[in-house]
């Protein structure tokens, strides 16, 4: 059997940044991960769960190479002493429970283990399951085929000026049609810029750390929800309507003046602009946008810098949420002249077919033995195993929304 995952730096560059904080702030935490596929009518076979169980125990077998933590020591906020915890960690195929079941898409998936085992799982396994779907459920050599045209006319695109992107990443691994697609797709967008050049457009890097480390780009990413919901929510003693207080005092806590893109929609973003003071937005070089609107959440943020005395041309909007090109482009249009603009740009990118992508994820439902939720500024994405927490989480936020002004 040939490994989907062949390195354990084939992950997200945000695992690594929140991996670092867990590990220097949150070392004891407890968290379980449950696998979700929203898309309609899809079934994993029984053959399919067996192979995703192969292969998952195939990625417990790795090990970081001396190679891989000599390229990790060299990023400017990663820390000598969490390089010496890499070199000693791997994956737990005990954390795992991959089981076949008759309802919905006929596979499960649960992680749990300590926060700093768990999260590193959540990137790995969506893209092994991805890949044996997509190997197992079509024709494969078809889909490449037509995922190969549509990236040719995707990155014409960016040389002849049809996107106008300003600057963007790829963000696709938990979803790409497979490991080889992935790279291919990245390799044809590097080598364009490079010999044609783009119009008012840049490929800055991938997220996907393997990747960036072989093509010889930049590794991209700062945090995910998991963060704000562990960080906020896993402590009991908190109040979880102030989960990104606690989270961004965590954050700057552990990189100082090295902080990233802040992440705005885990419990909503008009609560988390009630945390987001003006230390906390000087500190960080800018947002993520996830859910909602993005238009109006690119002017709140915008209004929300300049109450705080700050010129949103210094920050960065960055747009992550079901992006394509033509989207992108519009919204470089409507902030290029307001802000600093980036986007992050996964499926697109990384599973564009004849075939629909699978709409996967792996989140966090608890922490040290209670819920956690995410509640984004859309239903559709929100989270939670827990009815009644979901119902008291939302009680607290609509309480200090309620009586806590700006």
């Amino acid at each position: 059997m040939e490994k989907i995952i062949s390195s354990l730096l084939e992950t997200d560059m945000y695992k690594f940044s929140m991996g670092q904080a867990i590990y220097h702030k949150f070392p004891s935490y407890v968290t379980t991960w449950d696998f979700k596929c929203r898309n309609e009518g899809v079934k994993f076979t029984h053959e399919m769960v067996e192979e995703i169980r192969e292969q998952v125990k195939a990625y417990c077998s790795l090990s970081f190479t001396e190679d891989e933590l000599e390229y990790l020591s060299g990023i400017e906020w990663i820390k000598r002493d969490y390089v010496d915890f890499l070199r000693l960690w791997h994956p737990r195929f005990e954390d795992f429970s991959i089981k076949e079941i008759p309802d919905g898409c006929g596979l499960s998936i649960e992680t749990t283990g300590t926060w700093v085992n768990t999260s590193f799982y959540e990137i790995p396994t969506l893209a092994i399951v991805n890949e044996v779907y997509f190997r197992n459920s079509a024709d494969y050599k078809h889909l490449l085929e037509s995922f190969v045209e549509r990236a040719d006319k995707k990155t014409q695109g960016l040389v002849d000026g049809t996107f106008t992107l300003g600057a963007f990443s790829e963000f696709g691994m938990r979803r790409r049609l497979s490991a080889e697609a992935q790279e291919l797709v990245i390799k044809k967008i590097i080598e364009a810029q490079k010999t044609k050049g783009f119009k008012e457009s840049n490929f800055v890097g991938t997220s996907n750390v393997y990747l960036a480390k072989k093509l010889g780009v930049s590794p991209v990413g700062t945090m995910a929800h998991e963060f704000v919901q562990c960080v906020g929510q896993g402590n009991r003693k908190h109040n979880p309507a102030y989960s990104n207080w606690y989270m961004l005092d965590a954050w700057v806590n552990e990189y100082g003046v090295l902080n990233g893109i802040a992440l705005t929609d885990t419990v909503g973003t008009d609560v988390f602009l009630r945390d987001f003071r003006k230390t906390y937005a000087t500190l960080f070089s800018g947002v993520r946008h996830d859910s909602g609107d993005p238009y109006a959440w690119g002017e709140k943020m915008i209004a929300h810098y300049k109450s705080l005395g700050i010129d949103p041309k210094t920050k960065t909007l960055l747009f992550s949420d079901s992006l394509d090109f033509e989207r992108a482009s519009n919204l470089y249009k409507a902030f290029k002249d307001k802000a600093r603009v980036a986007f992050g740009i996964g499926t697109f990118i990384a599973n564009d077919t004849d075939a629909t992508p699978l709409n996967i994820v792996m989140k966090v439902t608890e922490c040290n033995n209670g819920p956690v939720a995410k509640l984004s500024d859309v239903e559709g994405k929100n989270m939670c195993k827990d009815p009644a927490y979901i119902h008291y989480l939302k009680r607290t936020i609509n309480w200090r929304l309620e009586h806590q002004e700006m």
